[in-house]
């Protein structure tokens, strides 16, 4: 038996709360509203989904009894760790119990990849038990493996036949719940009598719309990096001589930046949705963080905080046609990154086509990340750009303005990056609490007989006995996108709304932020104590729900 702390230990006793319609347990009695079309591109997305578009959303009223045949059901988490995943499968368990004692639940192994090549478990009581209010997604592990291939529902058809399994959960993303969209399409097509459930995961937060209030994993992560956040904070108070600049996880969308500012109250923070409406240059972006650096150092206060959305390089606008420039140069002719010596690099790029105006922005760059540029390709022969170190880039381009500028002032910075500190970390009360609520409610879906629906759970800024659940049709969230040279249905994504209240929070601040050291200090996550310390929202659901 391995060893556990002290706090696992109180948290494994740790009873989530529910909406008070699971009262008498996941069988309810089900309210349809009107019939749904899609997010856009409704006769595309009509065509592509016949069986399942149109449906009606869904809510529950409490139901006094409960006379529901036993059914096996089988979970599978894809995608990246968020925290809270275990609660979701413990929320499954308990609703499907409570359905029928004699209900069973498997879990496929390795994410979606288990369920084409029909590796599983049975996931029993001691074995839930071990895993509840834990972080991490290791009672099951989770994949990437896209099902897209009817050769690979097949085999999903087959193997949950084998195991009289009558649905299946999947726990993930924007792209692993349209994976799921089109395999319970396929199900219904074939009268497998498979049903195929969603749940809202992602901690970058952009699976969500006005039923889908916060994808979860979204509240614990945010709580981790602003406690870092907010150390790193105190710190530069203490030493007062150190500009950090702090990457946090959000490749499309900055909602995990912005939520980290607001909590903070950092100097500065990035969104790269603003970035892009407002053509912002790299050069722009590293003087206005110089401008505030030396204002900073007028008052005597020769440090900071800087937080960036990891992908903000890509909403960069002279940067996007830079690392399109690049692809379509090194992609015709690949052994020219291998010969390129990055003192002199310039000069070969632009015999093969580099436009004068790139030039001026790789040349703008340190060797470093040029280097990073033209040497780090994936197997297209195409610029990682995930793996530009963005917090590095900036940090170094101010210091070097600096000394170009204000050689007077001091300035000295340090970089960091929080992404997997978050991914795993034990969940919040309040994505203890979310988590076990989409299990109950996708148990509550599957004993209504539902499919291709998305477990909702709204009204989150209330008491959890005040949430609302219910489903969401997967196709009234879709819309076509061009995705390697094909149009695919796919979940549309939520951004960053530059007129919406949590982004004009932080542009109503952010100018008294620069220049004032009015940091907050979240602290660590807490989970036992008064609810307005240990249960509240985030402040970006707060303001959006205000």
């Amino acid at each position: 038996m391995p060893a556990i702390s002290a706090l696992q230990a109180a948290r494994a006793a740790y009873q989530p709360k529910l909406p008070t319609v699971f009262a008498n347990g996941a069988a309810v009695n089900i309210i349809e509203g009107e019939a749904t079309t899609a997010a856009a591109d409704l006769d595309q997305i009509k065509a592509l989904f016949p069986e399942t578009y149109g449906a009606p959303k869904v809510t529950f009223e409490v139901n006094a009894t409960s006379d529901s045949a036993a059914i096996n059901v089988a979970v599978i988490l894809s995608g990246g760790q968020a925290p809270g995943g275990h609660n979701v499968i413990a929320g499954i368990f308990d609703g499907i119990k409570s359905l029928n004692a004699d209900s069973k639940l498997y879990g496929f192994l390795g994410g979606p990849g288990g369920a084409v090549d029909n590796k599983y478990m049975e996931i029993d009581s001691a074995i839930m038990d071990a895993y509840r209010n834990t972080g991490g997604f290791d009672i099951i592990g989770s994949g990437r493996t896209k099902l897209e291939e009817t050769a690979q529902f097949d085999k999903v058809i087959a193997n949950c036949k084998a195991l009289n399994i009558g649905a299946l959960v999947i726990i993930g993303g924007d792209d692993s719940n349209t994976n799921g969209c089109v395999l319970a399409e396929y199900c219904k097509a074939q009268n497998s009598g498979i049903l195929v459930i969603g749940a809202p995961k992602t901690i970058d937060g952009d699976l969500k719309n006005e039923d889908i209030e916060a994808s979860f994993g979204f509240d614990t992560a945010c709580k981790v990096y602003s406690e870092l956040i907010g150390n790193i904070s105190r710190d530069a108070c203490s030493a007062r001589k150190y500009w950090h600049f702090i990457k946090v996880m959000g490749r499309s969308a900055s909602h995990i930046a912005l939520e980290c500012g607001l909590q903070t109250r950092a100097n500065v923070t990035l969104v790269s949705e603003e970035v892009e409406a407002k053509a912002m240059t790299l050069n722009g972006i590293v003087a206005d963080i110089a401008d505030k650096a030396v204002k900073r150092a007028n008052k005597g206060e020769h440090f900071g905080i800087v937080v960036i959305p990891e992908g903000v390089i890509e909403f960069i606008p002279q940067m996007k046609v830079l690392i399109a420039e690049l692809n379509d140069l090194l992609a015709h002719d690949t052994s020219l990154s291998e010969s390129l010596p990055v003192a002199q690099d310039i000069a070969q790029l632009q015999a093969h086509g580099l436009s004068s105006e790139s030039a001026g922005v790789y040349l703008s760059m340190p060797a470093n990340i040029r280097q990073q540029l033209v040497m780090d390709r994936d197997p297209h022969g195409n610029v990682q750009v995930s793996r530009i170190e963005t917090e590095k880039l900036i940090a170094s381009m101010v210091e070097m303005y600096m000394q170009e500028n204000h050689s007077d002032i001091h300035f000295s910075e340090q970089h960091h990056f929080f992404g997997y500190e978050g991914r795993c970390a034990a969940p919040s009360n309040f994505d203890a609490d979310y988590c076990y609520s989409l299990g109950y409610t996708a148990a509550a879906l599957i004993g209504a007989g539902k499919t291709a629906c998305l477990a909702s759970v709204k009204n989150l800024k209330s008491p959890a006995s005040e949430w609302i659940a219910g489903g969401i049709p997967l196709t009234s969230m879709m819309n076509v996108e061009r995705r390697h040279g094909a149009d695919k249905p796919v979940i549309k994504k939520a951004l960053v709304e530059l007129d919406g209240a949590p982004f004009k929070e932080l542009a109503a601040n952010r100018d008294q932020w620069a220049l004032h050291s009015a940091y907050v200090f979240p602290g660590p996550i807490q989970y036992f104590g008064p609810t307005e310390v240990c249960d509240q929202p985030t402040i970006t659901l707060t303001l959006e729900q205000s």
